[in-house]
């Protein structure tokens, strides 16, 4: 049997991927164990739902401190108290410096609303509708210095539809994300992905040439 994964997660709002993966390790369908769940923002319903879960849940936030290093080091400090084999950034809606990044490197994901290296940053889903594009999805990948830049894990696609708006596009992309974070959570904690040091991920012991799709 697998020994659980200890995994902190990081939100800023809702924390619907956060759910997907309580919901997965509550079912026994991740070997993992969510220690603690902090965010950027006080308000933040994602820390309901790990109070709900029986989580800790915390909130540290930059504007408590005098700069975004201090900022850095104590949410830093708040992570390695739980000694997590896994940082996941699940809607953390802050840019991290090259120095916090570098101190998780190769255990710490991300899930972007697009299909990367498509559309980067913000406002994806208006920027797939402006481009008229056919298909469009969500990408998890390891997270390194470059914004929405390292290495890709998993993707799954969507098509966009004739009428659809930001709201209706956003909806579909976010329910294939509760399908893949999960997915790529547990191929991480069974030791099946990982992140070499020349930047390429391996999986199953060879070099993962393309994304992974989704998995039924």
């Amino acid at each position: 049997m697998i020994q659980p994964l200890d995994v902190v997660v990081l939100i800023s709002g809702n924390g619907s991927n956060l759910q997907a993966l309580i919901d997965g390790m509550q079912a026994g369908r991740l070997p993992i164990r969510i220690n603690a769940v902090i965010s950027d923002r006080p308000g933040a319903f994602g820390l309901e739902r790990a109070e709900r879960a029986a989580i800790a849940a915390q909130a540290i936030a930059p504007r408590d401190f005098p700069g975004k290093e201090a900022w850095e080091t104590a949410l830093a400090a708040a992570i390695d108290l739980h000694s997590p084999g896994l940082v996941v950034l699940a809607g953390f809606m802050r840019v991290l410096s090259a120095a916090f990044v570098r101190h998780y490197r190769g255990r710490m994901l991300n899930i972007h609303p697009s299909l990367l290296p498509k559309y980067r940053g913000l406002h994806t889903h208006r920027r797939a509708l402006e481009a008229g594009d056919a298909t469009h999805g969500a990408s998890v990948h390891f997270v390194t210095e470059e914004l929405d830049g390292g290495p890709v894990i998993l993707q799954a696609e969507v098509p966009v539809l004739p009428g659809d708006d930001e709201a209706s596009l956003a909806a579909r992309v976010q329910a294939v994300e509760h399908v893949i974070y999960p997915q790529a959570v547990r191929l991480f904690a069974e030791g099946r992905i990982r992140m070499r040091d020349d930047g390429q991920v391996e999986y199953d012991g060879m070099p993962l040439t393309a994304p992974l799709p989704a998995q039924a």
